[in-house]
């Protein structure tokens, strides 16, 4: 977890990259983290900021 948006933003779509797969930004507390996008469950209780996505938008 991370309070600077900006590290969480840079290590979230490096993250998508290098797994190859689309990871999810989310909030909580103040503090920003990030999950495979596969692994967010519309139970947990957070606030989504970004899905990142390894591939290039077209």
């Amino acid at each position: 977890m991370s309070h600077d948006l900006s590290l969480a933003q840079s290590h979230a779509l490096q993250l998508s990259r290098d797994l190859m797969v689309p990871v999810t930004l989310f909030e909580v507390d103040g503090e920003y983290g990030v999950l495979p996008s596969d692994e967010i469950d519309a139970d947990d209780d957070l606030a989504i900021v970004h899905e990142y996505t390894p591939w290039p938008a077209h």
